[in-house]
């Protein structure tokens, strides 16, 4: 039985429910200092609980426990009773990164000083170690990283998720998850990206405005990673008019009409072909680019290229597609044709020709901002130095989300200085 059927199939003892409504109590009541110190006390030494009764309760859990994967959701869902509390009071971001920390830090107290229960303080503490190597405990993790302030510029990439909203369904929510703080999370990827929008827009409007007056006009900082002239250059490309006298989005709603007139699946793959690799340098896409290219969607579901176009095909198509260029998994996270279009192209070129397919079929934006978490996992720990290239992938990435699915309204961008 693998995590998720366990997680399924498994209902809430009395023992849980008696432990998480007192949990549920005390967050209502008790400082959080006061709380992280009992939640150390209760889980992470495993005796000295002040509460007999719960600590009672956990023993049983734990013995009954059939497996850390089991024993998981249970810890997880504890932390999340505290967290959603708390989340909800910026002055008490510090309590959740210390609530996190709590499970890296080693008990204090001998396992003899409770002696009756010395086995069952051992196997909760082996439960403990192992919850550390959790998708669960990960998530938690993350979530502290994103409530801390913008990290300093020597930290690794992993500190960055902050940065990116489109990342938190992804990377922030494991399975388990309670459905109020899946909420909680949605509406703090809202918030976040409200104000990066917001910020976005009064850097545009102070840099139009000091490009057009003679006054001194008080600084607007870039909200991004990018220097000024990337930032610009992104945003011409995905909101400008780069395609004669059309943007990004009018072209594709240009295809998506043709598109309408095709007879088979197979004729849309031919125009598919066109659509996409006009927006590739010409000279990269002769190399070989155009060729994989062509074979992939000559290749993708032939069963049904006599088939009318549908809205299957159409959303099976441009995952495919997203697949090939970015990543196909967490399980396979080989990207070599993501990094050699970096490479050739840049980081804005190679978004806008995911920017197109995602304007062509909307309904796999989640799934390219679970490409990019594939990626995020992938190379969280590493030093940022090592992955500027994903960086600007990822920076770039937020500019064309913001500029194309939201209200944003960016009428200055074409007077920004390219």
């Amino acid at each position: 039985m693998n995590a998720g059927s366990i997680h399924q199939s498994r209902g809430i003892t009395p023992e849980e429910q008696r432990l998480y409504d007192h949990l549920l109590k005390l967050v209502q009541s008790e400082s959080p200092q006061v709380l992280n110190e009992r939640f150390r006390l209760l889980f992470v030494e495993a005796t000295g609980y002040p509460d007999l009764a719960f600590q009672q309760d956990l023993d049983r859990l734990v013995q009954a426990t059939i497996s850390a994967q089991e024993f998981r959701f249970i810890l997880n869902r504890c932390c999340h009773i505290l967290i959603n509390r708390w989340q909800s009071r910026p002055q008490y971001y510090g309590a959740i990164t210390d609530l996190v920390a709590l499970f890296e830090s080693a008990p204090t107290r001998p396992i003899t000083a409770d002696f009756s229960r010395s086995r069952i303080i051992k196997q909760q503490r082996t439960l403990i170690q192992e919850f550390q190597q959790t998708e669960q405990y990960l998530t938690l993790k993350r979530l502290a990283t994103v409530l801390q302030p913008a990290p300093t510029e020597t930290e690794s990439f992993g500190t960055l998720i902050r940065r990116y909203p489109y990342l938190y369904e992804h990377c922030l929510v494991a399975e388990g998850t309670p459905d109020i703080q899946q909420a909680s999370i949605r509406q703090l990827q809202a918030d976040r990206q409200k104000q990066f929008e917001l910020d976005l827009s009064k850097y545009v409007t102070y840099q139009v405005r000091r490009a057009s007056s003679n006054r001194v006009i008080h600084p607007v900082k870039n909200p991004t990673l990018l220097d000024d002239r990337s930032l610009s250059q992104a945003l011409h490309q995905f909101t400008g008019k780069v395609h004669g006298n059309d943007t990004c989005r009018e072209v594709a709603q240009r295809f998506l009409t043709h598109c309408q007139g095709v007879r088979s699946y197979k004729e849309f793959k031919a125009e598919l072909y066109h659509y996409l690799t006009d927006t590739v340098n010409p000279a990269y896409g002769k190399r070989h680019f155009n060729q994989q290219f062509g074979n992939l969607l000559v290749n993708a579901y032939p069963q049904s290229d006599s088939q009318p176009l549908s809205d299957f095909l159409m959303v099976r198509t441009c995952s495919q597609l997203l697949n090939f260029l970015v990543v196909e998994s967490i399980h396979r996270p080989q990207h070599f044709v993501f990094v050699d279009l970096l490479s050739n192209l840049g980081a804005t070129s190679t978004t806008q020709l995911l920017l197109q397919i995602v304007l062509l079929c909307r309904r796999v934006k989640p799934y390219l901002e679970k490409r990019f978490s594939i990626l995020f996992h992938h190379y969280e720990s590493y030093s940022r130095d090592r992955v500027q290239w994903l960086i600007a992938a990822m920076e770039n990435l937020q500019i064309a989300l913001s500029t194309n699915f939201s209200a944003l309204n960016l009428c200055f961008v074409n007077q920004l200085v390219r």
